[in-house]
Parts: C-alpha cells; structure tokens; sequence
C-alpha cells in the first residue's frame, strides 16, 4: 500500500510537467503568427508635386514719364527719300495747328525698326479712329543712300514710302539739339505737342503692350 500512493504522485508530475510544455508550445505559435511580416505595409502617400508659381504680368511700360531734357526741334530743311511713285514729304518738320507730331527714328538695316512699322501705321489709324490728332513721320539716318531707297521701295502702300533723311553731315547738330545720342539708340520716337514743343523721347522699339500708356499721353 506504500508504494502505491508513491507512484501516483510520480505520475501526477509527469503529467504536470506535459501539460505546461504543450500549453508553452502554444503560447509561441500565436505569437509568431501575429508578427510576421507581409511585404505591403502601407506606406505614406507621396509629397504633391510642387505647383509653378503663377508669373505676375509684367506691368505696362510708364513712357515719358520724368521728363526733363530741354529739347530743340532744329528748324532746318532734311534731304527727303520716297519710293517710286510715292509722294515726296515737305523737307521741314511741320508741327502745331492743333495736332501732335510723332517722329519715328529708323534705319533700313534696323531689324527691330522694320519689325515695328506695321504697328506704328495700325497706331495711327486707331488714334485717329479715337479722336487725336497725330502726324506720323518717319526720319532716315541711313548712310548709305542706295541701301534707303532699295528699302522704301520694297515697302507695301501702307508702310513707309517716304521718309526724310537726317544725313550724315548734320546729323551730330540735329540730334544734339534734340539731347539724342549720336549714332542714336533705334528705333526712337520724338513726341511734338500741339504748340509745337518736344514734350518727350522714347528709346527702343514700341510694343503693343505700350499703346495703352501711349494713346493716354496724347490724349492729355
């Protein structure tokens, strides 16, 4: 009878000790399962890209404005070019009876001049459409004559057929009276009020962006 109550507890530990590995077993079977990766973990949606920035309009060109050059409109005959057929203008600059005068400064080897005449003839015809009074008059300072007259002659009805021609021998007394360089800087335009004072120059090529600022100088 001794012996017997011995082997029971000898095969109460065994048992004891199975059931605490298997319950182990399984503690680290579900472990594993919950940390196992899957190879799609969800990443952070990318950056938008960075939008261009909007480029502000470039503001409209203030022309005449500050002026203060005491200017001259030399009162002297100009050699006078026209194409074949083409009216000859007066060889002194007429200016006052109640209109502005608007001189332009071109050359025939002057690109940006060339590219402008198109747009100074449609000017004219809107200023006049609304009501100011402009002559337009176009001045050569070409040195070579033949270069000139080729040029006016490949010009259509509406662009320059006849211009006057600052030549050479009085050019530095002509623009000098008018505080222009010499060569000058072209194109070039001389504004000429209704009582006949020079109220302005503008340097370099008008685009179309400056009829605006321009129509509203005349129309003071």
């Amino acid at each position: 009878m001794g012996r017997l109550p011995s082997l029971g507890c000898a095969l109460a530990v065994l048992l004891i000790g199975c059931d605490k590995s298997d319950a182990s077993s399984s503690r680290t079977s579900g472990r594993s399962e919950v940390v196992v990766a899957t190879g799609s973990m969800p990443t952070a949606a990318p950056a938008p890209s960075p939008q261009p920035a909007h480029t502000a309009p470039a503001a409209p060109r203030k022309l005449c404005e500050g002026e203060t050059a005491s200017r001259t409109l030399p009162k002297m005959a100009l050699a006078r070019a026209q194409a074949s057929g083409a009216t000859p203008l007066a060889p002194e600059i007429s200016t006052g009876n109640g209109r502005w005068t608007w001189l332009n400064f071109f050359a025939a080897w002057c690109g940006p001049c060339k590219e402008e005449i198109p747009r100074l003839r449609t000017w004219e015809k809107k200023l006049a459409q609304a009501g100011t009074k402009v002559e337009l008059v176009f001045l050569s300072v070409d040195d070579d004559e033949r270069q000139l007259a080729k040029f006016l002659d490949a010009q259509p009805q509406d662009g320059v057929r006849a211009a006057l021609w600052i030549k050479e021998t009085v050019r530095d007394g002509w623009l000098g009276a008018m505080k222009m360089k010499n060569p000058p800087e072209l194109p070039e335009h001389a504004l000429i009020d209704p009582t006949g004072k020079v109220r302005c120059v503008i340097e370099g090529a008008l685009e179309d962006s400056d009829y605006g600022p321009f129509a509203a100088y005349l129309a003071k």
